[in-house]
């Protein structure tokens, strides 16, 4: 057995955990013990193990052999990286507790008989202006990823950020109070309230994503023995796609504040449920000034960015991806040779590779957006015998949480044990199919209503008011609604999860938190296509609104897949370049 000093997994105990050194950074291993997963600790037999046996000693990188025939694991993550999930489920506690009470703030009239509300802007308005709320929390990560990668870094973004988050909650929360809403104020309020409450987010979410698998630092696969005797591959791979794994499952545990939002809303009032969020969010900053000691913090790079798009450009001038190394303007004669290296041409063309696939996202995003608007909607157009209408949100988190355990800790393993392979284009494909499926189902759900009384294919009429002059749905119970919540979720799970753990593992290191701001912006390009879809937001259209979008969904997946199916033989050498 080889010794710590070089990287090696201690086994000398029987039932001993397999720890790894964190300390020294030469062992290019960071935080956290490495245990086995639910189906690492099978018995091996002689015959196995005479096969898979090579004079390869522990911690140093197997051979293209071994690749093949050990099994590849992952590793526990550092404490660091809960400590940066925390944080992102204070955000999104805070994001989707107040994001999903805007539809009935901004539809349902304050003080009016049609349920509590406060801006009285209709149907169409209120889809308007809550897309445009989701598309400028999408842009604005631009702004976070440069400022991150070029001068701050992204630990001191993310507190900076989170400064200019807590003066728009400030805004929505005065401005939402009674007395405001009488006197006019609410409007306006709320418009100044997502502007900034948008840019908080938006530096937020293009570092807080990278930042946690900053916090996991092996980057090359390495030989290790379990106490059972059974060599296997510390594959990195395995543990990023761990990392978002968990990482998403914080997110939607935090978006779970619709459990409890809505009631209050209901019960109490709007500003309530915000000052909640406002919080939590609170919460939140405190941990992440109190562990700022703990985090692995990579110093902003300068001028990266800038170097990026000279790269680019130099690539159009010459038609050469080639063009902007060193060694190729040596051999062109050009005496004018740039600050950069060959590598970090090799690693902008990897995460150009990463943006090519972003390009069809948006057709998800915009199925993925219609569970915080339309399908709140739709839901409030059935009976929902007590249930508010947008608490029916949380079936999309609770699929999230309930699958991506299973999926981590039983459906991979087992995969990996049975030498299936799953790469990420795969699970992006099944996550637009799967998307479809959803929107296949909430134009089942809306026929329901429409072949339903009282009020058929115009639901809310006059005819449905009860004895306290409450508008009622049709005669459909919302639980019908559900699946289209939980495919929505699961989903999520292969094309969203995919797509961040694609954004990190292709990107330059220098420029991690910029192309992670590339894959949000194709959820703001989602919601402007859901922007451009708002006239067809209306009974009966939106039925057939539903259908296009499954059509859409499904046919991008197959795009995907036709274009960029390839790219899964290149998966392991992409990875490297990091």
């Amino acid at each position: 057995m080889a010794s710590p000093e070089h990287g090696v997994v201690e086994a000398t105990q029987l039932h001993q955990e397999l720890i790894l050194d964190a300390e020294k950074p030469e062992k290019d291993i960071v935080g956290g013990q490495l245990r086995p997963s639910i189906t690492s600790t099978r018995d091996v037999t002689a015959g196995e193990l005479e096969k898979t046996a090579s004079s390869t000693a522990d911690g140093e990188e197997p051979t293209e052999e071994e690749k093949r025939q050990l099994r590849h694991i992952g590793e526990n993550l550092p404490i660091s990286a809960f400590l940066v999930a925390f944080v992102e489920l204070c955000e999104r506690f805070t994001y989707y507790g107040v994001q999903g009470l805007f539809q009935n703030y901004i539809q349902r009239p304050f003080n009016g008989t049609e349920g509590r509300g406060a801006l009285g802007m209709g149907h169409q308005g209120a889809t308007g202006l809550s897309t445009f709320f989701q598309f400028w929390c999408y842009v604005t990560p631009i702004l976070g990823a440069i400022v991150a990668d070029q001068y701050l870094g992204k630990y001191l973004t993310i507190v900076v950020f989170c400064c200019i988050y807590i003066v728009g909650l400030l805004i929505l929360l005065l401005t939402s109070l009674p007395v405001a809403l009488g006197n006019g104020a609410g409007l306006g309020g709320f418009i100044v309230a997502i502007i900034i409450i948008g840019i908080g987010t938006g530096g937020i979410k293009s570092n807080v994503a990278p930042l946690i698998a900053d916090q996991y630092k092996r980057r090359q696969m390495a030989i290790s023995t379990l106490p059972t005797g059974e060599r296997i591959i510390i594959d990195p791979s395995i543990t990023i796609q761990r990392i978002y794994m968990i990482f998403y499952l914080c997110i939607n545990i935090g978006s779970l504040a619709l459990l409890a939002t809505p009631y209050m809303e209901r019960d109490v009032g709007f500003w309530s449920a915000y000052l909640l969020a406002l919080l939590v969010f609170c919460c939140g900053l405190v941990v992440l000034i109190l562990g700022r000691k703990k985090y692995v913090v990579r110093p902003p790079q300068g001028s990266i960015i800038t170097d990026a798009f000279r790269c680019l450009w130099i690539m159009i001038r010459h038609r050469n991806m080639d063009a902007p190394k060193p060694s190729f303007q040596e051999r062109i004669g050009n005496t004018s040779i740039p600050k950069w290296d060959d590598k970090f041409v090799d690693e902008l063309k990897r995460a150009l590779v990463a943006c090519q696939v972003f390009a069809i996202y948006p057709i998800y995003w915009v199925c993925y957006g219609q569970f915080s608007n339309n399908f709140v909607t739709q839901a409030g157009q059935m009976q929902g015998h007590g249930i508010p209408n947008d608490l029916m949100q949380n079936f999309d988190p609770i699929a999230v949480i309930v699958f991506i355990p299973v999926l981590d800790r039983l459906v991979y393993p087992l995969m990996r044990k049975a030498n299936i392979n799953f790469p990420p284009v795969n699970r992006i494909v099944l996550g637009f199919w799967v998307a479809a499926l959803g929107m296949a189902y909430a134009a089942i759900c809306q026929h329901l209503i429409y072949a339903a009384g009282p009020c058929y294919e115009a639901p809310l009429c006059e005819a449905s008011r009860d004895a306290k002059g409450m508008l009622q749905g049709n005669y459909v119970h919302v639980a019908v609604q559900t699946p289209a919540y939980m495919l929505i979720g699961i989903s999520e799970i292969f094309a969203s999860v995919t797509g961040l753990e694609y954004a990190y593992t292709k990107a330059p290191p220098s420029m991690k938190s910029f192309v992670q701001s590339m894959f949000l912006l194709t959820n703001a390009f989602g919601s402007a296509i859901s922007e451009a879809l708002v006239s067809v937001s209306i009974d009966p259209k939106i039925l057939w609104m539903f259908v296009g979008l499954s059509v859409a969904s499904f046919i991008a997946g197959i795009v995907i897949w036709v274009i960029f199916h390839h790219l899964n033989d290149a998966e392991e050498e992409m990875n490297k370049l990091g």
